[in-house]
Parts: C-alpha cells; sequence; structure tokens
C-alpha cells in the first residue's frame, strides 16, 4: 500500500490533469484526504511554489481550510488534510485551476484498491451523495458505464410471430363514449411562470459571465492563477529567499526572515612587508597584500556587529603565515619554486621573518569592508561599508571580535544569552558561502543549513559546541539561531580538526560578555520593531497590516532588502485572497437562479395537481 509521511494511502478518491487525491489514515487511525502533485508537475517552474503558495493562503484565509501536515520539498509535494474538512484536495486543485474526476467504482460501489499507477478517468464527475472519505461507500457515485453488447454462443432462433389477436370491439377506431370538453388553459398563468423561469436563468448567466468573464483554468505548462505564493521582487537583489531554504511558513522560514537581514560579509584587506628578521631588509621590494574573508552580524542599528578575530584581527603568527604563504605562490608564477614546495618555504622561513608595515618597527595595514545581501570579493566602494574592530578576544580565549560599521539604520538582531544548547540538539546555521573556485573574483550569498550539537569542547574557561556540518569557508562569524530568531551562537573554526573546518558554535553568552566588556548594548531599531511587527501580520495571514509595516521597515532601514520582497509577497497573497473570495460569487448566484427555478418547478407542480383534480 502506498505512503507518504505518516500517512498509509486506503483509495483514491480523484485525479486531474497534475495530480491526484487520496483517502489515508494515520499511524493513530485518523482519516485524512491526501492531494498530490505529480511528479512531472513539481518539476515544471512554478507548479510546485504555486501548489504550496495556495496550500498556505488558503490556510491563512478565516475560516480558511488547514491543512494536518504537508511536505511540499518532497519528489511529489503533497498536503494532507483532515477528514473532517471534506473535500480539502479537491479544493486545493481547484484552486489551481484544476478540476479533480472522480475514480471509478467497483460494482458494489466500493473504490477500486490501489494497485499500480492510476489511470485518468475520462467523463464529467456526477452528483451523489455527500463527500465522506472515511465511508467506503463515500463520495459522488460516478455514472455507470452502458455495457457492450456481447455476441451470444449458441444463441436460438428468434421465435416465429405470434397468431394475430382475436378481433377487440374496443379496439375499433370509432369512439363509443365521448369524453367532457377539457377545462380552459391558463395560458397566461404558464407564460408567467415560464417568464420567471427564464429571467431568474438569464439573468444568473448573464452574472455570472460578468463576474467570470471568459477566463477558463488553462491546464498549460504553468498554473492558472491570478499571483503566487512566493515573491517575484525582481528588481530587489536578494542574498537569501528564506521561504526558499525552508518550508514555507516553518517555523525555519520565520527564523531566516528575521535574522537573515543582520547577515554581513566581510573582507578584512592587509598590506605589509615581509622582513628577514636580523637585518630588517624586505624579502621583496613590493608590498604583500592578501584578504581574509568570513561573515557577521549587526548587533545594533548603529553598525556594531560581531565576527571571528581570526578573521579581521589575527595573531602576528597567523599574519606572517599567509603573508610568506602569498610570497611563495608569487615565486611559483615566477617559475622560481616549485608549487610543491609552498609549504616548506612557509615553515622554513616562518621564524626567520617579520611581517611589517612601511617602517619596520610598525603593524601592517589593515582595512575593514562589509557587504549585505549579496557581496563580491575585492570590493572597497560602495556598496562595501568600511568597518573598525572596537574589541577583540584571542583565538586562545574566545576568538570573537565586536567591529562598527560605518552606517547607521542597519538591520540588527537580537541575542539570546540563555539559548539552551546540549549535546544532539538541532540549530539552524546561516553564514556567507560560495560556490565560486577563483578566489579573485568570487561572489557570495547567504545560506542556511539545519545541523546538529556532535559534542563539547574548551576554549578557555569558555565551552564551544561542536557541529556535524559547515556552510563554507566564509561562514566563520555566522549565525547559529534559535527558533525565534535570536542568536544562539556563532559559527566558528573548530580549532581542534586538522582542517580547522567552520564546525564549532561559541555560546551566545560569551558574545554578550564581550559586549557588555566594550559597553555596547544589543538592541533592536525602530525599523526593526515594524519589520518583525510586519513578519507576525505576515505569517498571521494579515495582508494590509503587514504591508503597512514592512513599508515604514524598508523606508527606515533600505539595507533591509527582505522587508522589500516580504511587502510584495504580502500584496501578492492579497491579491490572490481578493480573487479567490470574488470566486464565490458566481456559485452564490448559480445557487440563487437554482432557487428560483425550483420555485417555479413547485409552482408548475401546484397547478397540475389542481388540473388533474379538477377534471378528476
Amino acid at each position: 500500500m502506498q505512503s507518504v509521511g505518516p500517512y498509509r494511502f486506503t483509495h483514491m478518491l480523484g485525479i486531474c490533469p497534475v495530480g491526484k487525491v487520496w483517502a489515508a489514515i494515520d499511524g493513530q487511525g485518523r482519516f485524512v484526504t491526501v492531494a498530490v502533485l505529480d511528479a512531472a508537475a513539481a518539476n515544471t517552474p512554478g507548479w510546485r511554489e504555486s501548489f504550496a503558495g495556495i496550500a498556505n493562503s488558503m490556510s491563512q484565509m478565516p475560516d480558511g481550510l488547514t491543512f494536518s501536515y504537508a511536505d511540499f520539498a518532497a519528489a511529489e509535494p503533497w498536503v494532507a488534510y483532515p477528514a473532517e474538512a471534506g473535500a480539502g484536495g479537491e479544493k486545493l486543485f481547484q484552486a489551481l485551476g484544476q478540476e479533480c474526476q472522480p475514480v471509478p467504482t467497483d460494482e458494489d460501489g466500493t473504490p477500486s484498491p490501489v494497485s499500480g499507477v492510476p489511470q485518468p478517468v475520462s467523463g464529467a464527475p456526477t452528483s451523489g451523495a455527500s463527500f465522506e472519505p472515511w465511508a467506503p461507500h463515500g463520495g459522488p457515485q460516478p455514472v455507470q458505464p452502458v455495457p457492450t453488447p456481447q455476441p451470444a454462443v449458441d444463441a436460438p432462433h428468434s421465435p416465429a410471430p405470434a397468431d394475430p389477436l382475436p378481433y377487440d370491439p374496443f379496439s375499433a377506431p370509432v369512439r363509443l363514449i365521448e369524453p367532457s370538453e377539457p377545462p380552459r388553459r391558463r395560458t397566461g398563468l404558464w407564460a408567467a411562470v415560464a417568464a420567471l423561469m427564464l429571467v431568474a436563468a438569464v439573468g444568473s448567466g448573464v452574472a455570472v459571465w460578468a463576474i467570470a468573464g471568459n477566463d477558463q483554468a488553462d491546464p498549460g505548462p504553468l498554473p492558472n492563477v491570478t499571483a503566487t505564493a512566493v515573491p517575484t521582487a525582481d528588481s530587489v537583489e536578494l542574498g537569501l529567499k528564506p521561504w526558499a531554504q525552508a518550508a514555507p511558513y516553518s517555523p525555519e522560514e520565520r527564523a531566516l526572515a528575521v535574522a537573515a537581514p543582520s547577515l554581513v560579509f566581510i573582507e578584512a584587506v592587509f598590506t605589509g612587508y615581509v622582513r628577514d628578521a636580523a637585518t630588517n631588509a624586505p624579502v621583496r621590494a613590493t608590498p604583500i597584500t592578501f584578504s581574509r574573508r568570513c561573515s557577521a552580524f549587526v548587533v545594533t542599528p548603529n553598525g556594531h556587529a560581531l565576527t571571528s578575530s581570526s578573521c579581521v584581527k589575527p595573531t602576528e603568527e597567523t599574519v606572517r603565515r599567509i603573508a610568506l604563504d602569498t610570497v611563495a605562490r608569487i615565486l611559483v608564477r615566477e617559475k622560481k619554486l616549485d608549487s610543491k614546495q609552498v609549504e616548506s618555504y612557509v615553515q622554513t622561513n616562518l621564524a626567520k621573518t617579520r611581517f611589517t608595515g612601511v617602517d619596520a618597527g610598525t603593524e601592517p595595514a589593515s582595512e575593514i569592508y562589509g557587504q549585505l545581501n549579496t557581496a563580491k570579493g575585492n570590493v572597497t566602494t560602495d556598496p562595501a561599508i568600511p568597518a573598525q574592530v572596537v574589541r577583540a578576544l584571542s583565538p586562545e580565549t574566545g576568538n570573537i571580535a565586536l567591529i562598527k560599521l560605518a552606517r547607521e539604520n542597519l538591520p540588527a538582531v537580537e541575542l539570546n544569552p540563555s539559548a539552551p544548547l546540549a549535546d544532539g540538539n538541532s540549530l539552524l546555521v546561516l553564514g556567507f558561502s560560495t560556490s565560486d573556485t577563483d578566489f579573485r573574483t568570487a561572489s557570495y550569498t547567504p545560506q542556511s543549513r539545519l545541523v546538529s550539537i556532535s559534542g563539547t569542547g574548551r576554549r578557555g574557561s569558555m565551552s564551544i559546541y561542536r557541529i556535524n556540518q559547515d556552510l563554507g569557508v566564509t561562514s566563520h562569524g555566522g549565525i547559529a539561531l534559535d527558533p525565534n530568531g535570536r542568536v544562539a551562537g556563532m559559527i566558528d573554526q573548530d580549532q581542534a580538526r586538522p582542517d580547522r573546518a567552520n564546525r564549532a558554535v561559541v555560546p551566545s553568552s560569551a558574545l554578550d560578555t564581550l559586549l557588555g566588556e566594550a559597553q555596547v548594548r544589543n538592541a533592536l531599531g525602530e525599523s526593526d520593531n515594524l519589520y518583525r511587527s510586519g513578519l507576525e501580520a505576515y505569517f498571521a495571514g494579515q495582508h494590509s497590516t503587514a504591508i503597512a509595516q514592512f513599508d515604514a521597515a524598508a523606508q527606515n532601514s533600505p539595507a533591509n532588502l527582505l522587508a522589500q520582497a516580504y511587502r510584495q509577497n504580502a500584496v501578492e497573497r492579497q491579491q490572490w485572497s481578493r480573487t479567490s473570495e470574488g470566486s464565490v460569487w458566481p456559485l452564490v448566484l448559480l445557487a440563487a437562479a437554482g432557487g428560483a427555478l425550483a420555485a417555479g418547478l413547485v409552482v408548475l407542480v401546484v397547478l397540475l395537481t389542481r388540473r388533474r383534480r379538477r377534471v378528476g
């Protein structure tokens, strides 16, 4: 027997060009109906998003159709509705412009058992009993096909014609009894009844035509709906789309939507000279420049952000090692060193050199730049934002740095110093990553992943937590989120690993301590509160309120591009809701027309009854 998630299919209820509706039962014996989008449709651009978006929109409406469970990321996306909701699956496909046809039944009226791939059902659905997916005979009954005549085997010959009937005087063509003259017909009353029925039918038809127009559901490659559930926002270059990286309306989407605007891509650029430690003579006459790239997140509207010390304030030895590695690779390009000798060159010269500024006794120059939403390497002008280090802890004592971006009204995120972190717990991590292989021209976008805490460790007096996956080499300094979109910890390098992968989390309590030492208070700005209010209204289906809140948030904090995207999403959902509500009126008018016709039929029956009594 087929199944999806916790549900086991019992029989198929209906089928349409893009999917099927099944009756199913869960592990506790509760009955549901499941709408399943076929894989071919799910792989067609637009269908999966509309299937998910309309299911969510219908559930958010007042007295809406709420589903029990769904998996929109499956190869064949599906939505389960409680049996008490009635024909939930059929209504979902109907909203997509697809009419479901009922499934043929056996001779006793029982739906055919599930076996193999169900075949489409031809013909129009017919009216019948009320929809009861838990009943073996529930649902509308299709018109039974007329059996095809089969040739008889050894069929007997047709019998000979019978003898003519005897003469019957009452069958004579001449009337023996003349009937009385019938009463006069009330032609005027009949005409009035017919006119009433005609006016009702024509009037309802005109009303339906005026409202519906000539729009017909077109089961083509794209869903025939007024608006999708996904913000298009073509003019907004989003770095992260929470609705695409998590199930729509899930806690993960909400958490990402809350925190993602505060994420910052960081590039620290170091410039200096590699010198002989004994003579202070430069190893090369030209300065050496290299970059460190990582993630960060804003914790105050005026630009304070937290990141990794090893990125923006590495130790002198780390800087010297990277500078020597850069010199070695220059020598390789100049064919003065073999590529296999790079590591040995670094190790041989590490203790013999220093990395300094223009003068031997000065520190190398460093510059820090931050970019929000999307980023490119080697950018030092707008949209890059200059930054400076305010305070930094060494890798041995925390590896946390507080920096200050030179811009106001930036979207901030809230810390949760008491966030529970324990072995086996799940965390949603968020940081910048890239798939580009050329470091010089690489582009970076925010990425998220659900990970698990796989162990603990110590870093000085502080506990750290190891995770089972990482987002890539530039994710350190990123965020580990709690379910409400607050910071449970910061992603960092696991210094105990040979590859120093970004698989450690520094707890939020340590971040809060650093802010206290720097006398900086984690706080949300007015635009942050407006944005969060907009998200609350959006996820509650209050689209007008959400639009107003997102408008205000975007105006106060233009860097928050997600406020603009979610505003557009709310506008589209509001339009879809109005269209959906408007589509009810044709049904109301048809019902009214049906009532008028029924009233006319009642009058007709009464008149016929009176006539028969008078004749009798």
